[in-house]
């Protein structure tokens, strides 16, 4: 994900003041790895216990990408060249520069999640509030390709509201008359439909900044406020309200007070990248990342007052969206170090490590968020490419199972 309109937004920033960062007998152990292999190593597992599995899905692959930018998606991802030795690049999608807006290859994208056990795309979801560009933004896959897919509640879906800064004139912190000129749009066309992804019974609907929908509304309270009002709309719509995640590239300094303060249900990552810095250039090691990231994880899980699902990252190469005029030095997104060999074996071990934290959280609560479905100029994909093909998307089914859902979901 990242800012569209005047050119291309700093998705990868340094956090300041973030880290770089009872035993069992035989016979239980051998009882809890027969147990691990009944429930994730088989083709279905279903229930409140199992992990769920969300993968984040960025909607700005279709013919009438908006608005235009020199270096952007599909023409990026074709014209993309090696920046160091050995770098894979471009890469190639296995099913072709495909349009995501038709119902047909949205179908053939909802099988493949389904078939590999991802539970739900979380849609990058945009709202512009400049005064020439106005309204919803990048909604055409959601709504000509997923909603009309024959086969869509076989994956469900959520939105995260990305409410970043979308060029000059369209600011990520927009008031409440812009909030609530949306609510009504996101219960009737999106919350409502029979498809969508719920939580607790709830709505899951994810804030990406926090911080920039605090400054936007005037503060915590009235924060608060509009939060309120779109939980009221959701009711009145005949729901059982919002489960809200935030993600956490903007915590704030008392973070565990104003989420309670504002109802904040669970805390997420979008990318690795927003939380470890990437510490060696050109590459840095996939594995070390998912280290550290795990680390973090664990030294914060308890912060918030609220689950903290943990995230996999399925790689990180934002190279495809460099110019090719400019020098490559990793200074700035998206000049970024990559990271280096996400193999199919090395993404497994850290889904591992992501579900072993999951089953620690609540009851029905259990979650893993995957960046990403299809982020592929930012390197970030499930989606099959010629040399992997679904070796990413099998790893995914071999160590969380499948849900209980077959045919068209029904």
């Amino acid at each position: 994900m990242r800012t569209k309109s005047q050119g291309v937004g700093t998705h990868f920033q340094k956090r300041t003041g973030i880290s770089r960062i009872h035993r069992l007998g035989i016979c239980g152990a051998v009882f809890l790895g027969l147990l691990s292999i009944h429930a994730y190593g088989g083709e279905k597992s279903s229930g409140e216990q199992r992990v769920q599995v969300a993968a984040y899905y960025f909607p700005n692959w279709h013919d009438e990408t908006q608005p235009k930018v020199t270096h952007g998606e599909w023409e990026a991802l074709k014209n993309a060249k090696p920046r160091f030795p050995g770098q894979p690049q471009p890469v190639v999608p296995l099913w072709g520069y495909q349009d995501e807006a038709d119902p047909a290859v949205m179908a053939q994208k909802i099988d493949a999640a389904a078939d590999h056990g991802v539970d739900a795309f979380i849609f990058d979801w945009y709202w512009r509030s400049g005064r020439e560009a106005k309204g919803p933004f990048l909604e055409k896959a959601l709504d000509e390709g997923y909603l009309k897919a024959p086969n869509r509640r076989r994956v469900k879906f959520a939105l995260m509201w990305a409410n970043q800064d979308l060029g000059p004139g369209s600011p990520g912190a927009i008031n409440r008359e812009v909030f609530d000129s949306f609510l009504d749009h996101i219960v009737k066309d999106y919350f409502s439909s029979d498809s969508y992804w719920t939580i607790d019974g709830r709505c899951y609907f994810s804030i990406y900044q926090l911080q920039t929908f605090i400054d936007g509304m005037g503060g915590v309270q009235q924060a608060r406020e509009a939060l309120d009002a779109l939980r009221a709309k959701a009711v009145a719509a005949g729901l059982k309200g919002i489960y809200l995640n935030v993600i956490d590239y903007q915590i704030p300094a008392n973070a565990k007070e104003v989420y309670k303060m504002l109802g904040v249900d669970s805390v997420t990552s979008y990318v690795w990248v927003h939380k470890i810095e990437l510490k060696d250039f050109p590459k840095t090691d996939y594995t070390w990342e998912a280290d550290a990231y795990y680390k973090y994880w664990d030294a914060h899980k308890d912060d918030y007052g609220v689950p903290y699902f943990p995230n996999v990252t399925k790689g990180w190469d934002p190279t495809p969206r460099v110019p090719a005029t400019e020098p490559y030095n990793g200074k700035k997104y998206p000049n970024t170090p990559v990271l280096w060999d996400n193999s199919p074996k090395r993404f497994k071990a850290a889904l591992e490590q992501a579900r072993q934290r999951a089953e620690q959280l609540p009851v029905g609560q259990r979650v893993v968020t995957i960046y990403a479905w299809n982020e592929w100029t930012e390197g970030g994909y499930l989606e099959p490419d010629k040399l992997h093909k679904l070796a990413s998307l099998k790893a995914i089914k071999s160590v969380f199972g499948i849900a209980g859902r077959g045919g068209n979901g029904k």
